[in-house]
């Protein structure tokens, strides 16, 4: 099953993304925004991931693909909690060139959508370094989001400490969002 949102498609990750994946993994400016160890990475050591990944799994990772592009970056709704229906996304755009054309927009916006009508859940977490201040704009200003807090000095990079920006949204905040500035509407 795909999930269509107005510009991309969320579908599974494939074999013949692994190149993409790979290169993305081990490009200095994508890592330098995301949380996290980077580390070089094998061929080899992406394949494993692939293999890995299942869709029984607490661990939901997606394709973000575009009519005019195919394969434009990756997101996912992780450490999924049933029992409170809470869960973790994030996302990755391997092409530097499709900001600010709503691609983002519209997989934040899909994301959101399925995890919230489709799977049910109540809130989604986050969290970002404090120096990617354009993804931290972007979830709080388009997307709806919320700063719940800040864990100081948690990333060290470059040889200096740096914040996480934790975010959040509920369900609720997301229909009132929606209903807001009317995403589905068209």
């Amino acid at each position: 099953m795909n999930i269509q949102g107005k510009k991309v498609v969320l579908r599974a990750i494939e074999q013949d993304d692994l190149p993409a994946l790979h290169r993305w993994a081990n490009e200095p400016e994508i890592q330098s925004l995301l949380g996290g160890w980077h580390f070089p990475v094998s061929m080899q050591d992406q394949q494993r991931w692939f293999e890995a990944l299942s869709v029984n799994s607490l661990n939901q990772r997606f394709a973000i693909t575009t009519a005019e592009n195919g394969l434009v970056g990756t997101a996912n709704i992780v450490s999924i909690d049933w029992q409170n229906r809470n869960a973790f996304h994030g996302m990755l755009l391997g092409d530097a060139d499709l900001r600010g054309t709503g691609v983002a927009l519209d997989t934040v916006m899909t994301v959101m959508r399925y995890a919230f009508e489709e799977l049910g859940l109540h809130r989604l977490d986050g969290d970002m370094i404090a120096t990617n201040e354009r993804s931290i704009d972007f979830y709080l200003r388009k997307c709806g989001w919320v700063e719940e807090g800040r864990k100081s000095g948690w990333y060290y990079r470059g040889g200096e400490r740096h914040d996480k920006v934790v975010v959040g949204i509920t369900a609720d905040q997301y229909s009132a969002h929606v209903e807001e500035i009317g995403y589905w509407n068209d």
